[in-house]
């Protein structure tokens, strides 16, 4: 017969014992990545209030499985047609910091080059983790896509779309690596004008397609250049991305410059903007259309 303090000895101990368990159970390891300005960062579990600060890294997220997740996004984030109705935070060059704080988010996707440094430094203060973003490669927009899903723990969605974006690019290297160079001006603003040098992503496309930015080597990434310029580099094809998704009004001004070559073969061409101006999988896109259009280029030599 078991005396009853012995009885309650032993379930005391059981207890200890349960509890010894229970504490050393091993931690959930923490989810880590290393952002575009080379840091590391990490949550101890998947994000599940994200506020994105730019377009692009909105459609990333949602790339890559973390579209319900985003909680707040910047102005123009438009694709896909969800991520229109995500409350705004002000735009992606004036953040409208009591807004995200009081959306309570455990990861910020900030753009490092696109941002006010003042105002993602004042987060960072307050103790909000930010990811700086930063595409300059292909390869970085699939490497984005995998690392946005480990944050947001949805690594199978992040995986398959990341594989199927490099598929397409490869593709488009083998189709168009012997292919004649043609040289191209790519217009990105139309006042001020402004171009892309050779280090920018849609420089890249330009040589994916067999093409050559006649700008390349400029040193800032995006300059400011006088139509003079242009008329003195006289490309074979002049590609223009326009205040719109169809809006190619910016081809217009040229057609008074009828020695360009690009005016006189009828080389002018329109690419929808967010195909090539954001790093995201739809430069797949992008890189396709101006493919086509640059092989319409050779055909007109």
């Amino acid at each position: 017969m078991i005396r009853p303090v012995h009885f309650r000895c032993c379930v005391g101990l059981a207890l200890t014992v349960l509890a010894m368990a229970v504490c050393a159970e091993p931690a959930a390891p923490a989810r880590c990545v290393t952002d575009d300005a080379a840091r590391e960062v990490c949550l101890a579990q998947p994000a599940q209030r994200i506020v994105s600060l730019s377009p692009g890294a909105t459609e990333l997220l949602f790339d890559a499985g973390a579209g319900e997740r985003v909680v707040g996004a910047v102005g123009f984030s438009d694709f896909p047609e969800a991520a229109k109705k995500i409350p705004r935070v002000g735009s992606y060059k004036r953040l409208d910091l009591e807004r995200i704080l009081a959306l309570k988010p455990d990861l910020i996707i900030a753009w490092r080059s696109g941002n006010p440094r003042a105002q993602t430094e004042r987060l960072e203060s307050l103790g909000q983790t930010l990811y700086y973003s930063e595409p300059r490669r292909f390869d970085d927009v699939a490497s984005t896509l995998q690392r946005f899903a480990t944050l947001a723990g949805s690594e199978a969605v992040g995986g398959v779309r990341a594989q199927r974006f490099r598929d397409g690019i490869d593709a488009l290297a083998k189709r168009y690596r012997d292919a004649a160079p043609v040289s191209v001006f790519y217009e990105v603003w139309e006042e001020p004008l402004m171009t892309v040098n050779g280090e920018h992503l849609i420089s890249q496309v330009i040589e994916l397609c067999g093409g050559r930015n006649v700008f390349a080597d400029l040193p800032a990434l995006t300059p400011r250049i006088g139509r003079e310029a242009v008329l003195d580099a006289d490309p074979e094809a002049i590609v223009a991305g326009g205040m719109g998704e169809e809006n190619p009004a910016w081809l217009k001004p040229w057609r008074k410059f009828a020695s360009l070559t690009a005016v006189r073969r009828d080389t002018l061409f329109f690419v929808p903007p967010s195909t090539l101006q954001r790093p995201t999988p739809r430069l797949l896109d992008g890189a396709q259309r101006l493919c086509g259009q640059l092989e319409s280029a050779r055909g007109r030599r």
